[in-house]
């Protein structure tokens, strides 16, 4: 049975689930790519039937992961409350619930598609994208976003029938997801992708503002939150979502591209500040009222890595599982997942546990060998390219490193990678200046052998092969590896075990044997601005268009540098 599932609005993507099993999830941005591209996700739904070998009229189930008329009612009576203040929401959402209800004719009319079409709540689709995957038989679930339909946050248990019964939710506009919306803006960056920057420049700040940063959001008893509504201005559908409140208080906005003051560093640290101790009441609360020993995160703030490694560190909960693709792309993999569990009520039948994230398209050797035809470039076939390509890194070379599956979610995972020797404390200033051309205070990430990552690394004997926890660099090997250790002392981790990604796992560990340290620094096969390369043509124009020195092509090697 053939079941697709896909999210047609920011981060647009796809997912095609095979009894069970999960085929193909991919997004849309790396094909037309746009960022987080916002629109119906056609690319992304050809790879994933690509993948599975079915024409669209021959799927059995098609999955929306939106209900769009869950969330009306409340919607309309919302706009009613503050008008005429939200009257700018009527600039744009109607369009949005017209594209909506249009998706039946739309399917049927493009793709001859004819079959059921199922309108899945959004936190129920985010719950099903993290329970169905992870190792639990039972497990607690938070789900945390900006929003969908009416709920931003839903407290929830899953028995182990497969079922989430939902213990308590918290309504729009009360939203940490738009508090970290509005802040992204504000700090000149843009919402709904400029996050991570937030979170990277929140360790240069001090606690100088977070006493009064308090009054933005305010944390309640029974692991409940609002916000006070007088420093926002996106819960009445305007562009700016601070408001002139906002302003005064903290100053004007930062300017995109424009300097950082002090200021700006002590917003990104207390809304960072605030974020985790929302997190940590909510998971607290979870853990009292359900006595699960086990977690899963999902929505758009489970992509917060600093919060998800304190999660783990200081809550009763023993395991924690966190999707790869915890924003709105992972809820169109939850939607098909849902319909295979849960409304057909198949149980734990073909369970998938995702041990990785390799589940996008990958791409013929004679693709990639074509890719560099008439670019003036000379590729040659490596015998072992694990191991020359470690020996390229401790020779302080910059790979772009494209191999087999692409990952789904938006973390490089060593399969679209760009590599580079952590040991030189020069190597991320060469990196943003040749390659990534991005701003200097983001920190990038080590990928380490799972064997060997608590002896660099304060994991507390977990694994984190899907670069979604932060962990504190342990002391005395902090000059070892300076070029992935943030400011703060801590560095986004991916851990890696040779059955999850054979031949990224076999570099790491070459290189671990020439040098001494088993850590490689990864980052995003991208420059700034751009998505992750999907194809060999992508990675091709990126390594011609960036300071990488070498580019691995599965096992083609093409060099700028000569030996």
């Amino acid at each position: 049975m053939n079941i697709l599932g896909f999210n047609s609005t920011h981060d647009a993507s796809a997912a095609l689930v095979r009894d069970g099993r999960i085929v193909c999830a991919v997004e849309e941005e790396r094909f037309s790519r746009r960022k987080h591209h916002y629109g119906f996700p056609a690319r992304a739904i050809r790879a994933c039937l690509e993948a599975g070998g079915v024409a669209f009229a021959d799927l059995d189930h098609v999955a929306f992961y939106w209900n769009p008329r869950k969330g009306l009612l409340p919607f309309a009576l919302h706009v009613l409350r503050h008008l005429p203040r939200s009257l700018a929401y009527f600039d744009h959402q109607p369009g949005i619930w017209k594209r909506f209800v249009s998706l039946r004719r739309r399917l049927r009319r493009e793709y001859g598609y004819r079959g059921p079409l199922h309108f899945l709540d959004h936190h129920g689709n985010h719950i099903a994208s993290a329970f169905w995957p992870s190792p639990f038989r039972e497990a607690a679930a938070l789900t945390v976003d900006g929003t969908g339909e009416w709920e931003t946050t839903v407290l929830a248990h899953v028995g182990e029938d497969g079922r989430p019964a939902v213990l308590h939710s918290i309504p729009y506009p009360h939203s940490v997801g738009k508090l970290w919306e509005t802040l992204t803006q504000y700090l000149g960056f843009r919402p709904n992708s400029g996050e991570g920057k937030v979170m990277g420049l929140a360790p240069y700040g001090r606690p100088a503002l977070l006493d009064r940063f308090r009054d933005l959001v305010r944390l309640e008893p029974g692991g409940r939150f609002r916000l006070n509504l007088d420093y926002f201005d996106f819960h009445l559908g305007r562009e700016r979502k601070f408001s002139d409140r906002f302003v005064r208080v903290f100053g004007p906005p930062r300017k995109p591209e424009g300097p950082l003051e002090p200021r700006h560093e002590d917003l990104a640290y207390a809304l960072q500040a605030v974020t985790e101790e929302i997190l940590l009441a909510l998971a607290r609360v979870l853990h009292e009222r359900t006595g699960s020993p086990r977690l899963v995160l999902a929505g758009g703030v489970a992509l917060n890595s600093v919060a998800n490694g304190r999660i783990q560190r200081e809550t009763p909960f023993e395991e924690i599982f966190v999707q790869p693709s915890a924003g709105d792309a992972g809820a169109a993999l939850g939607a098909a997942l849902r319909v295979w569990h849960e409304v057909l009520d198949r149980g734990s039948a073909g369970r998938h546990r995702m041990e990785h994230a390799y589940l996008g398209p990958e791409f013929p050797p004679e693709r990639m060998r074509a890719a560099l035809l008439g670019k003036g470039l000379s590729p040659r076939t490596s015998e072992d390219v694990s191991r020359e390509a470690a020996e390229r890194l401790a020779r302080g070379e910059i790979l772009g490193w494209y191999q087999g599956r692409m990952e789904y979610g938006p973390r490089a995972l060593g399969n679209r990678s760009i590599l580079a020797d952590p040991r030189r404390v020069e190597m991320k200033d060469i990196l943003n200046a040749r390659v990534k051309h991005r701003e200097g205070f983001r920190p990038f990430a080590p990928l380490v052998t799972a064997e060997a990552a608590p002896d660099f690394f304060e994991t507390g004997g977990r694994e984190a092969p899907f670069m979604l926890r932060v962990f504190r660099v342990r002391p005395e090997k902090r000059e070892l590896i300076p070029a992935v250790v943030h400011v703060d002392g801590t560095a986004r981790v991916q851990t890696l075990r040779r059955s999850q990604n054979p031949r990224a796992y076999d570099l790491v560990a070459r290189f671990g044997r020439l040098t001494g340290v088993p850590v490689v620094l990864n980052t995003s096969f991208n420059v700034r601005g751009e998505p992750i390369v999907c194809t060999p043509e992508d990675a091709v124009a990126c390594y011609l268009g960036t300071g990488l020195d070498t580019l691995v092509l599965g096992d083609l090697v093409v060099s700028k540098v000569r030996r």
